[in-house]
């Protein structure tokens, strides 16, 4: 019997296929580079270097007259952590270090403000002047601004008998509302994708380039047999920089692991099917590391980074965009990891992204086999 017809005979060949594609993951440094190095480097990037966090915005704030009422509410924005307060009598003193980003928004205290205390915290008015040009800090003076001023207006009012309605938020997962929480897990989806996208990619085209897929190709070995050596090994090695970049995000950045470890590796097992299929496709179609690189940043990296809601909101985007996105396989990693991490295991939710990154990885690999074994003939 033949060794391509006997079952021990594809065992020993499928096995020796193994060794041979980790010893050259061992031995190639860029593959050490993307799959460690790397992704370390993106999690001390985003874990300290990037936040979203505003803890302590600079504002001026204008007290036109020097009231004990504005005085009062002046000293409440002074003694509020989220505020670093440069003082005036008047806007127009403010108004240059707006505009040269010196201070993000002015609170002006109006003249009539002493006046309309008198007839209670309620009939107070202040204005709020913020610099627009960045969207995201304007709203946070707008409501760290409105939070001071209730929380003035409640004490003045003594036990707050005139307000009908009183508002105590909550907020689930993220009681603090620390950025790095949802942006670490984010950065491991990228990092999932850099590994199983950008790394198979590029090594099975530099394979493509020395000749050696072509030798390869001439042994008794199946198109199956040889997809799946590639698959596993890089498998493997994606699973291990998730494993390093949880473990980092958990004990050194704080994050909470609220689910469990079996459905982190599930999650992550079902994206490593489309993003490894996908760097093998990438691969086997141009044949040339450049090429292959180029592709699959565009392709692989940058989809990951820009439309699977990991920086932008999904429901903020062009409907045509929202459309694009349901072929993008981060797209269900990024809101599983952090359900996981923050949440715990949702199951019905976790299954259905699950299931879509299957769905997508078979796509792949399907044609990942056809393109293989058209070069096969």
């Amino acid at each position: 019997m033949s060794g391509g017809a006997n079952p021990n005979g594809r065992g020993r060949r499928f096995a020796a296929l193994l060794v041979k594609e980790t010893i050259q993951i061992v031995r190639d440094p860029s593959s050490i580079l993307i799959a460690f190095v790397l992704p370390l480097i993106l999690l001390f990037l985003f874990g300290y270097g990037v936040s979203l966090d505003a803890n302590v915005v600079r504002i001026g704030v204008a007290v036109e007259t020097a009231s004990e009422p504005s005085q009062s509410l002046a000293a409440a924005f002074r003694a509020s952590r989220f505020f670093a307060v440069t003082d005036a009598r008047d806007r127009r003193e403010l108004e240059p270090l707006l505009i040269a980003g010196g201070i993000r928004g002015i609170i002006i205290i109006p003249a009539a403000f002493g006046e309309e205390a008198e007839l209670g915290p309620n009939a107070t008015r202040i204005q709020v002047i913020t610099d627009g040009s960045e969207p995201n800090t304007a709203k946070f003076v707008e409501n760290y601004a409105q939070g001071v001023w209730s929380n003035w207006a409640a004490a003045q009012s003594g036990s707050g008998a005139t307000q009908t309605i009183s508002l105590e938020p909550r907020f689930w997962f993220n009681p603090e509302l620390r950025s790095r929480y949802f942006l670490v897990p984010g950065v491991i989806a990228i990092v999932m994708t850099l590994v199983g996208t950008l790394l198979t990619a590029l090594v099975v085209a530099r394979e493509w380039e020395r000749g050696t897929m072509e030798a390869m190709m001439a042994t008794p070995i199946s198109t199956t047999e040889m997809i799946l050596g590639k698959l596993i090994p890089y498998f493997v090695l994606g699973l291990g920089a998730m494993a390093m970049c949880t473990t980092i995000g958990v004990f050194l950045f704080g994050v909470p692991l609220r689910g469990s470890i079996l459905a982190l590796v599930l999650i992550s097992s079902a994206f490593l099917v489309p993003a490894l299929g996908q760097g093998l496709l990438i691969s086997s179609a141009t044949k040339n590391q450049f090429v292959a690189s180029q592709a699959a940043l565009l392709s692989g990296f940058l989809p990951a980074f820009l439309l699977s809601g990991f920086i932008f909101e999904i429901g903020s985007m062009p409907e045509i965009i929202q459309l694009i996105t349901y072929i993008v396989p981060a797209r269900y990693l990024i809101p599983s990891l952090q359900t996981v991490f923050l949440a715990g295991d949702i199951w019905p939710l976790l299954l259905g992204n699950i299931a879509a990154m299957l769905g997508i990885g078979a796509v792949f690999l399907v044609l990942t086999a056809r393109s293989t074994r058209k070069s096969l003939e």
